[in-house]
């Protein structure tokens, strides 16, 4: 089995998402004089690699430590889109290409090759980003969650948050973002974790994700 990680490295100088906070690691004991090493880290929910839950955007919706553990694993497809250009749309055309891989998958990660612009402003900018007919597949297909190697399912500059407030509003699926290395995962279906930091009340948390191939 081959295990491939896809999380970026949490660390102070990473990028965030603009306005938020970037992650502090502040040392708490160490090897001298105290004889071993304890570190106070301080972060953003939505740090680096993680999950977006329902109730990111709305109160009394699911929170990420409600969710059953299961839910956290399952087969996965990445959809190769890295030939978009800057500011075009995923259609569903891409998913129609590997329908029969798609429908199987119980998440859906999408690859703009993005991940290659990580610590650079253009990370931020202009990214591909789903259209409508993709979130009506991921709804009615019943998806346990859809990612991306970008920051945002939507485009930063979108403050109303249009796709996630499509998605969460009404389903349980899961956004991943930030993800990384999806070149590598291939284009069969794998075995995907993203398993969270399982806290009270968790609107997202970062995750170590992995795929697992045969």
């Amino acid at each position: 089995m081959k295990v491939i990680d896809l999380t970026h490295t949490i660390a102070e100088d990473m990028p965030v998402y603009p306005g938020e906070e970037g992650p502090k690691l502040q040392p708490l004991k160490s090897y001298e004089p105290d004889g071993l090493k304890v570190t106070l880290i301080t972060m953003c929910s939505h740090t680096g690699t993680h999950i977006d839950s329902p109730a990111h955007l709305f109160p009394y919706r699911t929170s990420l430590d409600q969710f059953p553990v299961a839910h956290f694993i399952g087969k996965a497809l990445v959809i190769d889109c890295s030939d978009l250009n800057e500011g075009e749309r995923i259609t569903f055309e891409r998913i129609k290409r590997c329908k029969e891989k798609a429908d199987r998958a119980e998440f859906i990660l999408f690859r703009v090759g993005w991940d290659k612009y990580w610590g650079t402003e253009k990370y931020f900018e202009n990214y591909p980003c789903i259209d409508d007919t993709v979130i009506d597949y991921l709804i009615q297909s019943q998806k346990k969650g859809v990612g991306f190697d970008t920051t945002s399912i939507d485009p930063v500059s979108d403050e109303s948050l249009t796709n996630h407030r499509k998605l969460l509003s009404n389903t349980d699926i899961l956004i991943i973002e930030n993800l990384t290395n999806l070149k590598q995962a291939g284009d069969d279906l794998f075995l995907f974790c993203i398993f969270p930091l399982k806290h009270v009340q968790a609107d997202a948390s970062p995750v170590r994700a992995i795929a697992l191939l045969d």
